[in-house]
């Protein structure tokens, strides 16, 4: 008996809810009939979701999707009659559009008893959104031009979503949608901007379709693998970098700097040798390769690409340190005890060298200062000696 009184309450119970929701349904359709407040018509159908018995039920998913359409097609013809309008709001509904046709599309596929998929809403829904699509990207437009970026990460990403979607079986968005290498561009860029390395990498792939972004894809990608301490991606991905763009201030110099600060003297040589091979009279090149000669204990070479250098821009600070240092470093590899006239015909080769050094780059004493006092003190040139013995002593 007391099984039977539940069961029966149950039932009343349930009929209760039945009713209830048919109601909410009828409700929003007239709404939506009427063309007119369709956001209640939407809060209706949220509603009844938040009870989970309701979400599997493809009519609700329907209505809602009728209800945010609506919203977004009147917004739509204001717009197209030159009325002001909310744009944020526009774009908002447009995305939740998408948000809302994907879900419906996940319930309405689900296989039958027999195990095979059927879905009746797909093919207009699919229809209608494609022709919507455009505003989902236009809508990371109007957002990132705010410098929103993470909301209009999330619009371009949408964009790029619907390749995998079910829902656009068939539309092979990756392969005949010519924007998807700009759009995963401006994704990948709105990650470098939120400095989230993911993001970054997360549309990386497609956005190197984008040829004339390129270079600024491949640059985010290898900050992204730097921030996540990829050692092994963060070099190749300057490698294809250089390759592609070796002119670029970003790819040669860091890729040069990676190797140099390892020790690996050779690589980077092998480095500077690819650039100079596409441009010998560079100034970047030859300075790097001045710098690789003198790593590597090659002085002479070093002096060689110097002075080269030196006769294209003798304004170039760096490079007179540089050929300063050659010298000196050949004078420790001298014997003081039979080689004292080449080392002072070393230390006066080095001299030039330091002291334009000096002119050119005065707030550098701590790299010229402590070379200029060798010098000075192995010439016995007392005055000068003692200008940077008081400098040095400060």
């Amino acid at each position: 008996m007391r099984r039977y009184i539940i069961l029966t309450i149950s039932c009343v119970m349930m009929c209760a809810q039945l009713s209830a929701q048919r109601k909410q349904i009828g409700d929003a359709k007239t709404i939506l009939k009427s063309g007119k407040n369709c956001e209640q018509a939407e809060k209706l159908m949220t509603d009844l979701l938040k009870d989970s018995a309701n979400l599997q039920n493809k009519r609700i998913y329907d209505i809602w999707l009728q209800a945010v359409e609506k919203q977004y097609l009147d917004i739509n013809e204001k717009m197209y009659i030159k009325q002001q309008v909310d744009t944020v709001k526009f774009f908002n509904l447009a995305k939740r559009m998408f948000t809302v046709a994907e879900r419906l599309d996940s319930i309405d596929a689900l296989p039958d008893k027999k195990g095979k998929s059927h879905p009746e809403y797909r093919k207009d829904n699919a229809a209608k959104m494609n022709t919507y699509r455009p505003n989902i990207y236009y809508g990371g437009a109007h957002h990132l031009k705010k410098g929103d970026f993470k909301t209009a990460f999330d619009f371009f990403e949408t964009y790029l979503d619907c390749d995998r979607q079910p829902l656009f079986t068939g539309y092979d968005y990756m392969y005949k949608d010519p924007k998807m290498g700009e759009v995963a561009y401006w994704a990948t860029y709105c990650g470098y901007r939120l400095n989230d390395p993911v993001l970054i990498l997360r549309h990386a792939a497609t956005a190197q379709r984008d040829d004339q972004k390129l270079e600024y894809t491949l640059q985010y990608m290898a900050e992204a693998w730097d921030k996540l301490d990829d050692d092994s991606m963060h070099i190749a991905t300057l490698w294809q970098g250089f390759q592609k763009f070796p002119k670029s201030n970003y790819f040669f110099p860091r890729l040069i700097d990676v190797y140099n600060t390892r020790g690996n003297y050779v690589m980077a040589d092998s480095v500077v040798n690819e650039a100079l091979a596409i441009d010998s009279l560079n100034e970047l090149f030859l300075f790097a390769k001045s710098t690789a000669m003198l790593n590597m204990k090659k002085y002479d070479e070093c002096l060689k690409y110097c002075d080269q250098l030196i006769s294209v821009n003798p304004n170039q600070a760096d490079v007179y340190y540089t050929a300063g240092l050659a010298c000196l470093s050949m004078v420790q590899r001298m014997d003081p005890r039979k080689d004292k006239k080449q080392m002072n015909q070393m230390y006066e080769k080095a001299r030039p060298y330091m002291e334009k050094y000096r002119k050119l780059a005065p707030n550098e004493a701590d790299k010229w200062a402590p070379a200029l006092y060798r010098i000075y003190f192995n010439l016995n040139m007392g005055k000068q000696f003692d200008e940077i013995d008081k400098l040095l002593k400060r």
